[in-house]
């Protein structure tokens, strides 16, 4: 992968010490990771990823449920019940939905 920016952390500090010529048991005990555990990261971070890691739709499921049926006129008390959440929760969720979508 070109840019390591969008590499965790466990992954850019493997490739760099890769990079450094230390064998993957010195990794793996430095990580306190096993030696396959090393191989399968640096494996993994040559497999192109999404550009956002929700893809084209920026919100989640539970964001996504929240607002349909909100469309739908329920009140935050009958939405709140479907999920077992508060309505203080889904009127939280609603308004980091409509947040999300308008930037």
């Amino acid at each position: 992968m070109s840019d390591r920016s969008r590499l965790r952390p466990i992954e850019r500090c493997i490739l760099s010490l890769d990079a450094r010529g230390l064998p993957d048991d010195e990794i793996a005990w430095r990580l306190r990771r096993s030696p396959e555990y090393v191989r399968r990261v640096r494996a993994l971070t040559r497999v192109p990823r999404a550009s956002s890691p929700h893809g084209p739709n920026r919100l989640r499921p539970l964001e996504r449920c929240i607002l349909r049926w909100r469309d739908r006129g329920e009140g935050y008390a009958e939405v709140a019940a479907r999920f077992r959440r508060s309505p203080g929760f889904v009127k939280f969720v609603e308004e980091l939905a409509e947040y999300k979508l308008s930037h």
